[in-house]
């Protein structure tokens, strides 16, 4: 089989990474890709947002399977436009890209079929929203409607900070049409979670729990990130509430999105708030997680590529469920400096070639490319540091020590990931 990946980050590397120990897949290309993942795939400069253009590579290269990484070419459609023209995809049509698309309308789909969230309101003008911030209680959170690359979400504690985030979303646009509308939401005390679900729309397999870091600095301080690491699985979630999320918000969810009519056959993304009454959604997202993806994946023991490939048929059912090796996960993420604000790009890389050659640590690259025969940084996470163990501790150490050995001028990364994990210990 030939597979084409959609995307270029830490994710898409962890996809490539164990596609191309499948039997069954022969060669893996990616669409645009990035510098570690040329090594196990067929690169081609295409962003992955241009989606005629990715279709046309799939039906010239002849692709079996489509699998796409990031959430933008979902939301305009990519699924649509293969399936209108007969190729074979993982990932929701666009219509069931609305529940991470919208934050307004996930909201009300949640609503309409009973899956418990944060009490809510949708603003359009700037003006209605900083009226009702006069009489809200705080802390509440403001987010952008749109995709915002995991960065549209501020957690506000008095109106000045509230008034402040609206103008920033709405009216300064950091970004852009994404924060045409918002949402202000009651703000919700607990533990965070995510919890993901493999689905062709009938029948679902759920993937074990993940925890992950969005905030910039230690101790969960500073502006929100795409994420600075994660961990599985999440000690917070318990087989118990973990019985819950199938109950509470996949079957109602995979329920609903079928009275709608909406054929979804790809990821669900479940962000949770386990609280004192009990879960609550606090998003849902269209894909694999970045960086949840790169400590799931390891941890996967069964082949992925039957699993992506019969839930895009419509068919989950004829593949046995997933096994999942009992190893906790760790993902630590390098950054260059001043992300998620502005970074410098092109720095050179050292240290791959002195990576240790084992089983149980991996480096995903997500910012990098080439440049004049080397390896530099081309985002603003550049890397995802991973390791797996039977201990967390241990596997965290395996993940700094990675730190050691590869690097790059301004490289930055947190020092604290897991750390509410290893004080349940």
């Amino acid at each position: 089989m030939r597979v084409l990946i959609v995307g270029g980050g830490g994710r898409e590397h962890a996809l490539a990474w164990k596609l191309s120990k499948s039997p069954e897949v022969k060669k893996i290309f990616c669409a645009p890709g990035n510098a570690g993942i040329a090594s196990l795939a067929e690169c081609v400069p295409v962003g992955s947002d241009e989606i005629e253009k990715i279709q046309s590579i799939a039906r010239e290269k002849d692709i079996h399977l489509t699998v796409v990484g990031p959430e933008a070419p979902l939301a305009a459609g990519i699924t649509d436009l293969f399936r209108e023209n007969g190729q074979l995809i993982f990932g929701p049509c666009s219509e069931g890209a609305l529940l991470e698309g919208s934050k307004a309308w996930a909201k009300k789909f949640m609503i309409d079929h009973g899956i418990p969230t944060a009490s809510f309101e949708t603003f359009a003008d700037p003006v209605d929203a900083y009226e009702y911030l006069k009489k809200a209680s705080y802390p509440l959170v403001v987010k952008a409607d749109g995709l915002a690359a995991g960065k549209g979400v501020i957690i506000a504690a008095s109106f000045t900070e509230a008034s402040s985030a609206v103008r920033y979303i709405m009216e300064e646009k950091a970004f852009q049409s994404a924060g045409d509308t918002i949402i202000i939401e009651e703000y919700l005390q607990g533990e965070e979670a995510s919890v993901f679900a493999i689905t062709d729309g009938l029948s679902y397999a759920a993937l074990p729990s993940v925890q992950d870091h969005k905030t910039i600095f230690e101790g969960d301080q500073g502006p929100n990130t795409g994420g600075m690491g994660a961990y599985s699985p999440a000690p917070v979630l318990t087989k118990k509430l973990s019985r819950q999320v199938n109950e509470q918000v996949f079957e109602p969810l995979l329920n609903g999105l079928r009275e709608e009519g909406i054929t979804y056959r790809g990821v669900i993304f479940a962000g949770l708030m386990v609280t004192p009454n009990g879960l609550k959604v606090l998003e849902f997202n269209v894909r694999f997680g970045d960086p949840e993806a790169q400590v799931l994946i390891p941890r996967l023991k069964s082949d992925l590529f039957p699993i992506l490939y019969e839930a895009a048929r419509g068919n989950l059912a004829s593949v046995p469920y997933p096994e999942w090796s009992a190893d906790a996960a760790v993902c630590v993420v390098m950054a260059s400096k001043g992300y998620p604000g502005d970074y410098e790009k092109g720095i050179e890389m050292k240290g791959l070639d002195d990576l240790p050659n084992d089983e149980t640590t991996m480096v995903f690259h997500a910012g990098t490319s080439f440049k004049d025969q080397k390896t530099v940084t081309s985002g603003g996470r550049v890397l995802g540091l991973t390791a797996w163990d039977p201990s967390l501790k241990t596997a965290l150490q395996k993940a700094y020590k990675l730190a050691d050995t590869v690097t790059f001028e301004g490289a930055y990364f947190r020092k604290d990931i897991a750390h509410r994990a290893l004080r349940r210990k």
